[in-house]
């Protein structure tokens, strides 16, 4: 009966709420900034490396890592594999859609958080979607509001479906067993980040942050491998993803499952624009203007989904192999892999898992830290506070490698479209003061000078930015 009720919500929200949001405000965003996310993609690159005057500040290369960490992770294998197999080749076409569209809106809640962030005692910075909320809209208690579905996501929704996640790659081997192995994955998990969580494991956090970049890269590697060994079959199966994708008899005769809907569904988890969470770590770079924070945020979206949900995808498909709701998941990743690899290919990844789930769920938490600490007026809750929070989000850790895979989907889904139904309209009604940042960066840039943000320049009084004065 719950999952039921779940699966209804989860439905609902996407179609037609949710999908007619996310469109909108991604096409507005776009067309107001001329198609920024395209238009100024070089420039994006070269600020990534930019440093701030202070070796001691975050950089913006180190802001994008923070939201590249927690976009890159189950979902760029799992979530394309799912949306593939119950959804259709056509899903891949959709997510690309939701990643050129969603450039904008990435660039725009990124913008808006760095105007306005709040200074920090050592001179850094901090904010997010809360703090634009309450100084921009004068809406504390809606700001609040998002603070909770925020905190609902990271420590709970994406962490069990996280756990999950992990837990399914190993249903190909031999010793999988239902009733055992699933409790004995979860505890070995939350025991593991429940140790780093509570002041120790800190060379395997830094371990993991080394590994996974690399990782990262490798999987790339490796799904450019079997692409080429299926190379006959590429045509056929751009030929497909088209086809599927503008199938529109089929996809409007059954909207919730279609690859429409499942395309969207699973790019927005994956790269999480427009959601207002990567716009929690966009804050705390230091930057001469807002705007060079707004265009490296855009990056991010196109590492996750144009490079790794693309390689995920154009991997299994290329193969031909078998899919159906059977294989959704791990499964069908394993096995596409596997016909270059043998059975080398599923223990890789299954490592690439491991690593992608570890730093996936450590860096959940620290948008879930700057939620807590608005919620507490703006200050780190008490240890105590902490502790107990902390266990629970263990414990969530635990039972998400015991849930069914469609309940650890939808409360992934409801968590996340929440946050997102909250974020977008407020980006929406405050864009004018992205699209005006923008202007001025660029009339700077014209003039030949290092763009510098002053709060009259998007029509605003010094005394009302906190950072920024």
């Amino acid at each position: 009966m719950l999952l039921q009720i779940l699966d209804w919500l989860d439905s609902f929200m996407y179609y037609p709420v949710l999908i007619i949001i996310m469109a909108a405000a991604g096409l507005y965003f776009s067309f107001r900034t001329k198609f920024v996310q395209l238009r100024l993609f070089r420039e994006a690159c070269s600020l990534i490396f930019e440093k701030p005057d202070d070796a001691s500040h975050v950089s913006s290369f180190q802001a994008l890592m923070v939201s590249t960490a927690s976009r890159v992770g189950t979902g760029n294998i799992i979530g394309v594999s799912t949306a593939i197999c119950m959804g259709g080749p056509g899903a891949v076409f959709w997510m690309w859609i939701m990643c050129l569209i969603g450039g904008a809106s990435a660039f725009t809640e990124s913008t808006l958080a760095q105007i306005f962030k709040q200074k920090d005692p050592e001179g850094g910075s901090f904010g997010g979607p809360a703090y634009y909320i309450e100084k921009a809209l004068h809406a504390p208690w809606l700001a609040a509001v998002f603070c909770i579905f925020l905190i609902s996501t990271y420590a709970f929704g994406f962490n069990m479906l996280c756990s999950y996640n992990l837990q399914s790659t190993f249903q190909i081997f031999p010793f999988y067993n239902a009733n055992v192995t699933p409790w004995l994955l979860g505890a070995i998990l939350a025991a593991l980040i429940g140790y780093c969580l509570f002041g120790g494991g800190k060379r395997i956090v830094r371990l993991t942050e080394i590994l996974v970049p690399f990782m990262g890269l490798f999987y790339v590697i490796i799904s450019i491998i079997v692409i080429l060994f299926h190379l006959p079959h590429i045509p056929a199966m751009f030929r497909e993803i088209f086809a599927d994708a503008f199938n529109f008899k089929a996809i409007f005769g059954g909207v919730s499952g279609s690859c429409l809907v499942y395309g969207i569904k699973r790019g927005l988890y994956s790269n999480e624009a427009g959601v207002g969470s990567a716009p929690n770590a966009s804050a705390s770079a230091t930057v001469s203007h807002p705007v060079k924070q707004g265009l490296v945020q855009t990056v991010s979206v196109y590492i996750d989904t144009i490079l790794l949900c693309t390689a995920t995808a154009l991997m299994c498909l290329s193969t031909g192999v078998e899919r159906n709701d059977t294989v959704s998941g791990a499964p069908y990743v394993q096995n596409a892999i596997s016909t270059v690899f043998g059975s080398i290919g599923p223990m890789f990844i299954t490592f690439a898992m491991i690593l992608f789930a570890f730093t996936t769920l450590l860096g959940n938490l620290y948008y879930v830290d700057n939620a807590l600490a608005y919620l507490n007026h703006k200050k780190k809750p008490s240890i105590l506070f902490m502790r107990i929070f902390y266990f629970f989000c263990i414990l969530a850790i635990f039972f998400g490698a015991l849930i069914p895979m469609d309940a650890a989907w939808a409360l992934a889904d409801i968590t996340m479209g929440l946050m997102t139904m909250i974020n977008l309209p407020c980006c929406v009604i405050l864009s004018h003061y992205s699209e005006n940042a923008l202007k001025d960066y660029q009339a700077q840039r014209k003039a030949g000078t290092d763009p510098e943000f002053h709060a009259q320049s998007i029509g605003l009084k010094p005394e009302e930015l906190d950072y920024w004065k």
